[in-house]
C-alpha cells in the first residue's frame, strides 16, 4: 500500500481538511499520513476559531514521516500563512517530494478566510514551481490572478498563466461555473482537456475541494497518469455528492465512502 501525506488544516466538523483527506485516502486504498498546519473550531455552519500551528512544528511532523516511510505523493491544503508555506516548500525541496498536489485553499465553504493575504505571493513563488498539479476552483484561480473568470476563454487563459508559475499540470475546477454540467479544465502546456460530469444539485458539498485533491494524490501515488487520475477523482467526488448528507444544521458534506456503502446495499 502506497504512503501519501496531507499537509493541511484540521476540520473539527469532519467534512473537510485533514479529516476529509484521510477518509479519501482510505477509500482509494492508500495509507494516509498527516502534518497539521492549523486547528479549526468549526461545524456545518462555519468556522468559529482558528489556531495556527507554528511552522517549525509543521516541519517536525513532515520530517518524522519522511525519516520513516517512503511517501509516494503529498497534497497541501490549508497552509494558513507565509511562514508555513515557506517551511513546507523548503521541506518538500529537501526531501525531493514527487507527485506534489497543491490545493490552494483560501476560504471555507462558509466564506471564512483560511489564507492570509501576504501568503499568496509565497504560494505562487515557492510552492507552485514544485507542484505536479495545482487544483484551484474558479474563485481561487481568479484570486490568484486578480480577475473574474466568467467565460471559457478567460478560464483557458487563466490556466496558461497559472501554468507559467511552474506546475506541470493545472486543473481549474468548474463547480462554480453555471450550467447542468461540471467541467474541470486540465492543462499541461500542450492542450486543454475537460473532465465532465452532470451537476448534482445539493447543498451537501462541504469538503469537495479537499476531497478532489486528496483523490488526485492517492491516484497519482498508485501510478495513474494525470488525465486518468483527474477523471477518476472527478467521478469519486461526483458519487460522494450524490450520496451526500448533513450531520448538522448548515452545509452538509459529501459521502467519502459512498462506493462501498453502495456495494453493501
Amino acid at each position: 500500500m502506497k504512503v501519501v501525506m496531507t499537509v493541511a488544516g484540521s476540520d473539527s466538523g469532519g467534512g473537510a481538511g485533514i479529516q476529509a483527506d484521510l477518509k479519501t485516502f482510505s477509500a482509494l486504498r492508500v495509507y494516509g499520513t498527516t502534518a497539521i498546519t492549523a486547528l479549526t473550531a468549526q461545524n456545518t455552519r462555519g468556522v468559529e476559531s482558528i489556531h495556527t500551528v507554528p511552522s517549525s512544528f509543521v516541519v517536525e511532523q513532515m520530517e518524522a514521516i519522511f525519516k520513516d516511510m517512503k511517501v509516494y505523493a503529498l497534497k497541501t491544503g490549508m497552509l494558513a500563512n507565509a511562514d508555513i508555506i515557506e517551511a513546507v516548500a523548503d521541506t518538500c525541496r529537501k526531501w525531493e517530494v514527487k507527485n506534489l498536489v497543491v490545493d490552494p485553499v483560501m476560504a471555507a465553504k462558509s466564506g471564512d478566510r483560511l489564507l492570509e493575504e501576504d501568503a499568496l505571493i509565497m504560494l505562487r513563488e515557492r510552492i507552485f514551481p514544485q507542484a505536479l498539479v495545482i487544483t484551484p476552483n474558479l474563485v481561487e484561480a481568479g484570486i490568484l490572478l486578480g480577475e473574474e473568470l466568467d467565460t471559457e476563454e478567460k478560464i483557458k487563459e487563466a490556466a496558461r498563466q497559472l501554468h507559467q508559475m511552474g506546475p506541470e499540470f493545472v486543473i481549474i475546477k468548474g463547480g462554480h461555473f453555471p450550467g447542468d454540467e461540471v467541467a474541470d479544465l486540465i492543462y499541461d502546456s500542450f492542450r486543454f482537456r475537460f473532465s465532465r460530469v452532470s451537476r448534482v444539485e445539493t447543498t451537501n458539498n462541504h469538503g469537495t475541494g479537499c476531497t478532489y485533491s486528496a483523490a488526485l494524490a492517492a491516484l497519482t501515488a498508485r501510478g495513474k497518469a494525470m488525465q486518468r487520475a483527474a477523471e477518476e477523482a472527478h467521478n469519486y467526488v461526483h458519487l460522494g455528492l450524490q450520496q451526500g448528507y448533513n450531520p448538522g444544521q448548515g452545509t452538509g458534506c459529501l459521502h467519502h465512502m459512498a462506493y462501498y456503502y453502495r456495494e453493501m446495499d
